[in-house]
């Protein structure tokens, strides 16, 4: 797969997933994600894909700080439902790294290493989604902003053209540019802005 060089540059996510290391998948359960990943899940890279990553980081960070997450032992919660705008999509990245999943997810080993269940949708919280951790209940809510990383200015007219299917294979590669260009900005440039992803505070069992 050939993707955008910046794909490797983008912060990536390591994680300890007890089931990983009980069947010897990987060496001490260790796992590291990349946004290609991340990518190769969604099957495209957006704001949106870069958003799920992002508030992924960003909340895993604030909840083990100084230490490594653990996967499938977090609960993952949205305030819309599956099927409202790109709530879906964001929720297969964010299962995709923290194990979370609904009913169909993994049933466990003897009472151990469950994923179902751990991931809802139509929640009555503020943020955008709330991650808990299940050890000690401590859970933080983020939201994403990514209007604060806009388009280049010849986007508007390079999309209308793309979409409509009057664009030039120049003009199609060259939408193409931007559109990744403002995925990178989103996540190399200004991955660590403070409206970007904005997180609640670190709070105990809801």
């Amino acid at each position: 797969m050939h993707y955008p060089v910046f794909f490797d540059d983008v912060r990536k996510i390591v994680l300890r997933d007890p089931l990983a290391d009980f069947l010897g998948a990987a060496e001490d359960g260790i796992v590291e994600y990349g946004y290609a990943d991340a990518v190769k899940l969604a099957g495209h890279s957006c704001p949106t894909v870069a958003g799920a990553w992002l508030m992924t980081l960003k909340a895993l960070a604030r909840l083990y700080a100084g230490g490594r997450p653990e996967r499938g032992a977090i609960r993952v919660e949205f305030r819309e439902d599956i099927a409202s705008g790109v709530t879906g999509v964001i929720a297969n990245v964010v299962s995709l790294i923290t194990g979370a999943a609904q009913s169909g997810g993994f049933k466990g080993i003897a009472g151990r290493f469950e994923r179902r269940n751990l991931l809802f949708f139509d929640a009555p919280i503020t943020g955008e989604i709330r991650f808990q951790r299940l050890d000690n209940g401590d859970a933080v809510e983020v939201d994403y902003h990514p209007e604060l990383v806009p388009p280049a200015p010849a986007m508007r007219e390079l999309m209308a053209k793309a979409v409509s299917g009057t664009a030039s294979a120049a003009e199609l590669r060259e939408f193409g540019a931007h559109w990744q260009d403002r995925v990178r900005r989103i996540l190399i440039d200004n991955i660590d802005h403070a409206g970007l992803v904005v997180l609640g505070g670190t709070t105990g069992p809801a």
